[in-house]
């Protein structure tokens, strides 16, 4: 309800709205003058049909202002939405009855493992000789691990030595292999030999780590949400089951898919904590 001082009321005039609006007085010229404790919209000043239409005094006509939601109130409406979102406990004795429970769950435990071997192997803050050997070199198609293809000798804590000797032709794809991963090496050819100086620890090292280890998350997840569509589509193409189960089925794979997901978030935030430390 709109209050003037001037002791003219204006409630059949206003109109109740969901934006913020302010008002000027135009008798004074003064905005104390008038108390809004509701939120409302006034007919604009400018608009002579409107005021002769509702009767409504020159000098009291206010002005429009409309206020638009900020992003942070957008964001705590979005946040309390997922608040609000319903869970969904999965049955795998009802999912059994669609689907294959089993291969639904190793899928997506795969990609939760590939993630966590990625880990171990290419973003620890000391590259080790172990995640050297292990390192997959692509070679005329195939993939193998660099053990296989050279003799590797850590020479000293600051130098790993990797003689190529019995495979010259693979040295190229060597190169390469190490150069995509994100271990931060940069090795030195003599031959068939590399020299690869192990890496100080620094700030910028570390922060490449951890954008390496967000990127293979977000490679995870989406391998999660690969298998969860491709069983979401086998059971919507099901005419074989009542609409009541397809529904509640498709929702418990979402469900579960969720679960994997917060998983490897978890793993990848303990990972980004490890690399960078607390903010």
């Amino acid at each position: 309800m709109l209050v003037s001082t001037h002791n003219r009321s204006l409630s059949r005039f206003v109109h109740h709205s969901k934006v913020s609006s302010y008002s000027l007085c135009h008798q004074c010229n003064h905005s104390v003058c008038c108390s809004l404790t509701n939120n409302l919209i006034f007919a604009s000043n400018s608009s002579a049909s409107l005021r002769t239409k509702h009767n409504v005094p020159w000098n009291l006509c206010f002005s429009l202002i409309r206020g638009y939601a900020k992003g942070k109130d957008r964001g705590r409406e979005k946040k309390k939405t997922d608040k609000g979102k319903k869970k969904i406990d999965v049955s795998d004795e009802q999912l059994a009855e669609v689907i294959k429970v089993d291969s639904l769950r190793t899928q997506m435990q795969k990609a939760i493992d590939r993630m966590k071997e990625e880990y171990v192997r290419n973003l620890s803050l000391r590259s080790t000789t172990g995640s050297i050997e292990t390192l997959s070199v692509n070679f005329e198609g195939k993939e193998y691990e660099l053990q296989e293809l050279a003799q590797i000798v850590r020479k000293n804590p600051k130098t790993i030595i990797v003689n190529m000797t019995a495979f010259p032709q693979t040295i190229p794809a060597t190169l390469e292999a190490i150069a995509k991963s994100g271990m931060n090496l940069n090795p030195q050819q003599d031959g068939t030999t590399l020299f690869i100086p192990v890496p100080k620890v620094t700030k910028e090292h570390r922060e490449n780590l951890a954008k390496s280890a967000k990127a293979l998350f977000v490679k995870c997840k989406d391998s999660i949400r690969e298998v969860q569509n491709k069983f979401v589509r086998n059971v919507k193409n099901n005419t074989n089951i009542s609409q009541d189960l397809a529904y509640n089925v498709q929702e418990q794979i979402i469900a579960l898919g969720d679960q994997y997901v917060s998983e490897g978030e978890k793993i990848y935030e303990a990972k980004h904590t490890e690399l960078i430390g607390k903010e």
